[in-house]
């Protein structure tokens, strides 16, 4: 897939309650909004840009020399954002392929970045996302750790059947930890955000069982490690620690 083809598109804005202004967090130094394009600058996919409703991250994604498009403050989730930032940078439809990155990983891998393109090798696969097996006992019964079912395809990649905050599938063998990182095909992502919310969707708070139970095709690459998601101010410490650390 050639890269003129992709763009990466972080969403990020300022309304999370429990860290508030979360994406200017400083982070050894710099913005965690910032740590986190670096990452996705890394994986060198394509250009990467920031998708906020706000001109304080808009202001410290461009002194990092990096992009950032304004969209509206009224969008009900980050997949409404990127695409209308897409319509806002790429009204020609130049890039086939979209990324989306959640600004609150900045300990992101770059690899991994670049693994959830792998599936769109088959053209059957609408939408890609990353999982990583689960080796926390804990982590098997922990709700807010969302499992992906699926069946293997191919080497480290599974066709998913669903996602859950149940612990699932039942009997012996790996549960998988899903990481929510999504590579959409263009039109998948036009027809994803045009559908309504559906039934298991709402049931699971799970925004990318709607795109499963409209019949659209999504790929799990399995990597080795679940990124750091940046939820609180103890999340905070942890990732200060590791980029400390230079994991």
């Amino acid at each position: 897939m050639p890269h003129s083809d992709i763009v990466v598109l972080v969403p990020a804005r300022l309304a999370a309650t429990r860290l508030p202004n979360k994406p200017l967090a400083d982070i050894g130094g710099k913005p965690m909004i910032v740590h986190v394009m670096a990452r996705a600058e890394e994986a060198g996919v394509g250009p990467v840009w920031v998708a906020t409703d706000s001109e304080e991250i808009r202001a410290a994604v461009e002194h990092a020399g990096g992009r950032a498009v304004m969209t509206r403050a009224d969008h009900p989730s980050g997949s409404d954002r990127i695409f209308e930032a897409l319509t806002t940078i790429d009204p020609d439809g130049r890039f086939g392929v979209v990324v989306n990155v959640q600004g609150d990983l900045p300990t992101l891998s770059p690899g991994d970045l670049a693994a959830a393109l792998r599936p769109f090798e088959d053209p059957a696969v609408d939408i890609a996302t990353l999982a990583a097996e689960i080796r926390r006992d804990e982590e098997r019964t922990n709700p807010n750790v969302v499992k992906v079912v699926g069946t293997p395809v191919a080497d480290r990649r599974l066709r998913a059947l669903y996602f859950t905050r149940a612990t699932a599938p039942s009997g012996d063998g790996p549960l998988f930890h899903h990481i929510g990182l999504y590579a959409y095909r263009r039109a998948a992502l036009a027809r994803f955000v045009a559908l309504p919310p559906s039934t298991l969707e709402r049931r699971e708070r799970l925004e990318q069982l709607r795109a499963l139970e409209a019949g659209m095709r999504i790929d799990v690459m399995l990597v080795d490690s679940v990124p750091l998601g940046v939820d609180t101010p103890a999340d905070l410490d942890a990732a200060r620690a590791i980029l400390a650390g230079g994991d």
